[in-house]
């Protein structure tokens, strides 16, 4: 069965057993689902609402944007859960000749590289997701800014989550030009992720304060 269609109370119960999957790469793309189902929701919130005719057309792009990130966040549930299998599987390759140690040091070496590219996929759609939702927080129904915002909090989170299964990764890829172009790609999206949440946040802050005062 799916972690992506088991119920949440189970899915919960099984990231808290024994077990090493559902791990915390598979759980920053959940964050990053429920990110992309908020900045739906807000849209749909939107659309067809009286004082909101003029944003209807950016409202239903925004939502089906953000339907088709939810979509594929939700499969990178599976997809981390996934590649961290086949990590393990390569790692209990056989080693008992030189050209099975080879096969094996390959294998090892190709399923570390899948299972830092998947969470950085997800981070890279965090950051096509951010934009989508500062526009629902500035121009989206103000009576679900809230969702909104925890929206992008969670997108933040899930990112964040994401590279730093990306950085575990590559502690142990060696390939060292792959290793040097993801961790440089890392970085750069660190620090782009948490100014976006910063900015949002501040923003969404300051339009609060001129309603109130207004």
């Amino acid at each position: 069965m799916l972690l992506s269609d088991m119920k949440v109370c189970d899915l919960l119960e099984k990231t808290a057993s024994r077990e090493p999957v559902p791990g915390g790469g598979s759980m920053s793309a959940l964050a990053a689902a429920a990110a992309a189902g908020l900045v739906e929701m807000v849209a749909n919130l939107t659309i067809g609402r009286k004082g909101f005719e003029a944003v209807e057309g950016e409202m239903q792009s925004i939502s089906r944007e953000a339907s088709r990130h939810r979509e594929r966040f939700t499969e990178s549930i599976d997809r981390d859960s996934g590649a961290y299998a086949k990590v393990m599987e390569a790692f209990h390759m056989p080693k008992n000749t030189e050209m099975e140690k080879q096969a094996r040091s390959q294998a090892i070496q190709d399923a570390l590289k899948l299972a830092a590219e998947v969470p950085l996929a997800v981070a890279e759609d965090v950051l096509a997701l951010l934009p989508l939702g500062k526009s629902v927080i500035r121009r989206g129904n103000p009576n679900a800014l809230t969702d909104g915002l925890v929206g992008v909090m969670l997108a933040r989170s899930g990112a964040l989550g994401a590279l730093r299964n990306v950085r575990i990764n590559l502690d142990s890829i060696k390939d060292q030009a792959y290793v040097s172009k993801l961790s440089a790609r890392v970085r750069e999206m660190e620090t782009l992720i948490v100014q976006m949440e910063k900015d949002i946040l501040a923003d969404a802050q300051s339009e609060k304060a001129e309603i109130s005062s207004g």
